[in-house]
């Protein structure tokens, strides 16, 4: 039945008046509700830029570095790969580093390490720790085996390479052995101090169940970088021990993988495989003595044995998952897990993706980040 029409009354009218206000002003709070929470939501695109295997065969790409200066070879933006496989796809004993040139989009051998290189305890099998400094000089770790197997694995080391791609110098010590995870860095040109994982102590063969050796170390290494010459170790610190590691037949070693200094340079995030958990580590650039693992920021959840870390612009640690294809943002301040992305859905693996994440790097403009997958040795650009 329909009424007829009346006149607002004027109380009526600032009731309707007062309801738009509302309407607006929760459409507008719904508005500043709706901005991103966290870096991954902003990331759209997901563009594969090259095959990452060289003429000699290398596979498995590991370690992703982006240039932050031009220097011999190489150009400022430069993205360097390093690969952990040879050509018969034996882990351990890869001996390549690739340059992918974004302004031209083509890919050239930066350097090949000589595989039987003696300075190195057991050979060459280039690991995802690497870097480039303001120097030209890329160092670059070794996580070794002469067959492709954990049984036969050395201690290795740290290559230095000049500009042009050629062997400078190594750094070993008892401190390092098997430098495994992706480095944090701080480089001031003159000097630079580098956090390196190192997964190899204690761990031996991976037949049957091997056991876990919570002997896996972090450590810093304050480096002088003297004008045109390669950077040689002034002191050297364990500021971490006692993660675990364990050798595994299907990715080598299970260990402390990533590493990240906060924006203050106050903490040190370390991604810890074996316990599926995040920790950081107070005072990272002047402590003298261990932490032990440091302090839980988060575990499990949205983690499945967390890989590679780097720092968003934001703030937050954005870190690959091992155990599927996935990419996690967390919140340091807070240590909440915001959400996973997937960014490999490659159903040849069981969950997708699985085993296939471990280099990742900011792009310079912090607008994206460059990831490698492994099982199809591809470089792959996310923004």
């Amino acid at each position: 039945m329909n009424h007829p029409t009346r006149p607002f009354s004027p109380r009526a009218a600032r009731a309707l008046i007062a309801a738009t206000v509302s309407a607006a002003a929760f459409a507008t709070a719904g508005v500043v509700h709706a901005e991103p929470q966290g870096f991954l939501e902003t990331v759209k695109h997901h563009t594969t830029l090259i095959n990452t295997v060289p003429e000699n065969g290398d596979q498995n790409p590991y370690a992703v570095v982006v240039a932050p200066v031009t220097a011999g070879t190489v150009k400022q933006g430069d993205v360097l790969v390093g690969n952990f496989n040879n050509s018969t796809n034996l882990q351990g004993t890869g001996s390549t580093i690739i340059n992918y040139h974004p302004d031209t989009k083509q890919m050239t051998v930066f350097g090949t390490v000589p595989r039987d290189l003696k300075e190195c305890p057991g050979g060459i099998g280039l690991s995802t720790a690497m870097t480039m400094l303001k120097s030209g000089y890329v160092i670059v770790g070794s996580t070794p085996s002469n067959d492709g197997t954990t049984g036969t694995k050395g201690a290795g080391c740290l290559i230095v390479i000049d500009p042009n791609g050629k062997v400078a110098s190594t750094i070993t010590s008892p401190n390092i052995n098997d430098p495994w995870g992706n480095m944090a860095v701080v480089d001031n040109g003159t000097s630079a101090t580098l956090f390196v994982s190192n997964a190899g102590f204690g761990v031996g063969g991976a037949d049957g169940n091997p056991p876990v050796f919570k002997q896996a170390t972090v450590l810093r290494l304050d480096l002088d970088v003297p004008t045109a010459k390669p950077p040689v170790v002034k002191k050297e610190t364990v500021i971490g021990s006692g993660f675990g590691a364990q050798a595994d037949k299907g990715v080598f070693l299970v260990g402390p993988t990533g590493l990240a200094l906060s924006g203050d340079q106050k903490l040190l995030y370390v991604s810890d495989a074996i316990g599926n958990r995040v920790t950081e580590i107070d005072d990272p650039m002047t402590r003298d003595t261990s932490a032990g693992v440091g302090r839980q920021l988060t575990a499990d959840g949205l983690l499945h044995r967390p890989l590679a870390m780097v720092t968003a612009p934001n703030g937050h640690l954005l870190v690959t998952n091992a155990l599927n294809g996935q990419i996690v943002e967390i919140d340091p301040a807070s240590g909440k897990q915001i959400y996973a992305r997937w960014i490999d859905t490659d159903k040849a693996q069981s969950p997708p993706g699985n085993g296939d994440l471990f280099g990742l790097a900011m792009t310079p403009e912090g607008d994206g980040f460059y990831y490698v997958q492994d099982d199809v040795n591809t470089l792959v650009l996310a923004k």
